[in-house]
């Protein structure tokens, strides 16, 4: 599996990362320890979390599989605060006390003293940008992190934060912005793209195959063992119900017959090249899904294949 940059900073991981969502909740912790191996053994190093993961589940899950394996140094760790949930309620808290103690929760369930990425999980509009990121100073400082970014940010928050870190010395550059990016879901190469690489910041691209439509398996119905039929996320996969979506879909299908490959690779290897994109984030339920996707890290998709599914989905 290829190995990139974050933008223009000195991070390196590799080109498909492992998410842990699921990880603690549908994800069972024998079953999240044969993802990280076959993940590990595909040749990826990116391993990525969030305090918000099951409550913090997903991160002691990881903890757990790093500690067993003696792995921490194996891999590029990263993980995310400023987001929780009280009484079922979405909590986006972005000051300096909620992300510094966030920080060093993950870390206690992570059983480790440091991350190598660590991002602000979404914008707070209630908190001054120059709070917000003087916690991500800190955390480089103090040595909790190596580098830091965001996630979920807009093009002009984007470009407010690196302008911020950059306008005096002694402050940390963002290196990364985790964004959603899929052929259902480009809106960020509006903006948010340009941003990024006019900033020098690597692209995270999370749910690279829209939560599992572009696999094709919601084509008949809904699978009574697909996320599609979990209430959490059924919302969610019926916003690709749309003809547009159906069209990319189909077309997504139809590529992967014709080169002999899962439509997952197809769907993931488009993202995984995009311009500004350092790592695809895939995540599965079990290891058996995940070693399908895991064939976009080596897979190149034609030019001409590539040209076709820039076209349906523009």
């Amino acid at each position: 599996m290829r190995i990139r940059s974050f933008g223009t900073s000195g991070l390196r991981a590799s080109v498909l990362g492992l998410g842990t969502m699921t990880w603690g909740r549908q994800t069972a912790a024998e079953d999240a320890a044969a993802q990280f191996d076959a993940f590990v053994g595909a040749g990826g190093t990116l391993v990525d979390s969030a305090a918000s993961y099951g409550d913090g589940a997903a991160e002691s899950v990881l903890g757990e599989i790093l500690a067993a394996r003696s792995a921490r140094d194996d891999v590029v760790l990263s993980t995310k605060a400023g987001v929780s949930r009280r009484g079922g309620t979405r909590i986006v808290d972005g000051s300096r006390r909620a992300l510094l103690d966030a920080l060093d929760a993950s870390l206690a369930r992570l059983r480790t003293d440091h991350v190598d990425l660590w991002q602000v999980h979404a914008w707070d509009p209630q908190v001054r940008v120059e709070e917000t990121c003087a916690a991500l100073d800190f955390a480089v400082a103090t040595g909790r992190a190596r580098y830091v970014g965001v996630s979920n940010y807009s093009g002009w928050q984007t470009a407010t934060a690196a302008v911020w870190q950059r306008a005096w010395p002694g402050r940390i550059p963002l290196t990364a912005n985790q964004v959603e990016y899929s052929l259902l879901r480009r809106r960020i190469e509006v903006e948010t793209i340009p941003a990024c690489l006019h900033h020098g910041l690597g692209v995270l691209a999370w749910s690279p195959a829209a939560g599992g439509v572009l696999s094709g398996k919601y084509r008949g119905g809904v699978p009574a063992d697909s996320r599609g039929a979990d209430a959490q996320w059924r919302d969610g996969v019926a916003a690709y119900g749309d003809p547009r979506s159906r069209r990319i879909v189909d077309a997504v299908a139809t590529a992967a017959d014709g080169l002999g490959v899962s439509p997952l690779t197809v769907a993931v290897g488009w993202v995984r090249d995009r311009p500004g994109v350092t790592s695809a984030l895939i995540g599965a339920r079990t290891a058996a899904q995940l070693k399908t996707t895991l064939t976009a890290g080596t897979f190149d998709l034609p030019s001409e294949i590539r040209q076709a599914l820039d076209d349906v989905s523009a």
